[in-house]
């Protein structure tokens, strides 16, 4: 199976090139990625907590789901697939905001993403695929923000980087 291709991009969004995922992270080449941001009606976020196994960020609790468009693939196509492969649910997704950020990790690799971040709606509990997700759970966003402040080791570093960025814009989001 051919390793994934991540969406090379500009700091203005647009398509420049493909490259393995892999060596991406290896560069720190900018490349376009996606975080799904699910609450429920009580203001709680889901939360996933990556499965072990991850080259990165193992076992650190993170926002819903995430990952890379495919090329061809809309912001909002890539969500409701990675949403549907990782928590295995659809919900509709609305684009909320967008960011550049680059976060070296201990393992030489760098995310370097300009990230789309969508919020979507849903009531239920997950049906989580264990080989991407360890666990999950709600948690009402202020106790997120607390959390985050008092225990960041427990986090990955995009999430801390929105929440600490985005958290106000998060919160005013409606249904």
């Amino acid at each position: 199976m051919a390793e994934e291709q991540v969406i090379l991009v500009n700091e203005l969004d647009e398509q420049i090139g493909l490259m393995p995922k892999m060596e991406a992270h290896e560069k720190a080449i900018l490349h376009r990625a996606f975080s799904v941001f699910v609450l429920n009606d009580k203001n709680e976020l889901m939360l996933q907590r990556r499965a072990a196994h991850k080259y990165h960020s193992p076992l650190l609790w993170t926002n819903t789901c995430c990952s890379h468009q495919r090329d061809g693939e809309s912001n909002l196509e890539a969500g409701k697939r990675r949403l549907k492969e990782e928590m295995g649910f659809e919900t509709e997704l609305e684009e909320v905001l967008s960011f550049i950020y680059k976060a070296p990790f201990d393992n030489g690799l760098t995310e370097h993403e300009y990230d789309h971040v969508l919020v979507g709606y849903y009531e239920h509990d997950p049906n989580i695929n264990k080989e991407e997700v360890a666990d999950w759970k709600w948690m009402p966003l202020e106790d997120v923000k607390v959390d985050v402040s008092l225990k960041p080791e427990l986090y990955t570093a995009w999430f801390k980087i929105i929440f600490e960025k985005f958290y106000d814009h998060l919160e005013n989001v409606k249904q």
